[in-house]
C-alpha cells in the first residue's frame, strides 16, 4: 500500500476547559468511571464504587483553581477526553483523567498522558508527575507503571462517608501515590 493511501490519524486538540464545558465534562467523567455505561471501557470503577465520580460544582472548582488547568481533549471537534493538571511546587498532580469508554484501549490515553507530562514540564518546570490511584485498580496501576510511573508504597485513606468520592462497595479502599520523573 502506498503511503498516500493511508488516512491521516485523527488530530487531537487540547485546550483549557471553560464554564460552557462543565455539563459535557461531568457526563464524560461519569461515563468513564461509574455505572453501566462505564463497563464499555476498561477504566470502570463500577465494581467497587457507586454514586457520582464528580458533579458540576466539582468541575467548576477545578477549572477555577489557581495553578491548575483542566484540559479538554477533542478530536474533530468532539469531546473525547479530559485531564486535570495542578502545579504543586516542584511537581505536578495529574487527575480527573477520563477517556470516552468506546475509545479506550486504542492508545488515546497514552497520547494524552504524554501531552499532559509535556505541558507540566513546560508550563511549570515540574520535575515529577504525581497521581493517586485507588489501590484495588491493579490493571490501571500496571498501565501507569508501563508508562514510567513508580509505585511508592505511600497510601492515603479513602474518604469513606464523603459521597463526593462515591459510595464504596468494599471496605478496603485507599489511594496509592504513583510518581514519574519528568
Amino acid at each position: 500500500m502506498d503511503t498516500a493511501d493511508i488516512p491521516p490519524s485523527p488530530t487531537l486538540t487540547f485546550r483549557p476547559a471553560v464554564e460552557a464545558d462543565v455539563p459535557a465534562l461531568v457526563e464524560l467523567v461519569e461515563s468513564a468511571y461509574r455505572g453501566e455505561r462505564s463497563r464499555a471501557g476498561w477504566t470502570t470503577e463500577a465494581d467497587y464504587l457507586e454514586g457520582r465520580r464528580t458533579d458540576e460544582q466539582g468541575v467548576r472548582d477545578v477549572i477555577a483553581a489557581p495553578d491548575s488547568v483542566l484540559l479538554v481533549v477533542e478530536r474533530d471537534g468532539a469531546l473525547v477526553a479530559c485531564c486535570h493538571l495542578e502545579h504543586r511546587g516542584d511537581h505536578a498532580y495529574f487527575g480527573m483523567f477520563a477517556v470516552r469508554p468506546s475509545l479506550q484501549g486504542g492508545g488515546l490515553g497514552r497520547e494524552i498522558l504524554a501531552e499532559a507530562e509535556r505541558r507540566a514540564r513546560e508550563l511549570w518546570g515540574a520535575t515529577e508527575m504525581h497521581m493517586t490511584v485507588v489501590n484495588v485498580r491493579e490493571e490501571l496501576i500496571a498501565y501507569y507503571v508501563r508508562r514510567g510511573y513508580r509505585r511508592t508504597g505511600e497510601f492515603s485513606p479513602f474518604p469513606y462517608g464523603d459521597e463526593r468520592f462515591g459510595v464504596p462497595l468494599r471496605d478496603d479502599l485507599s489511594f496509592e501515590l504513583l510518581v514519574k520523573p519528568l
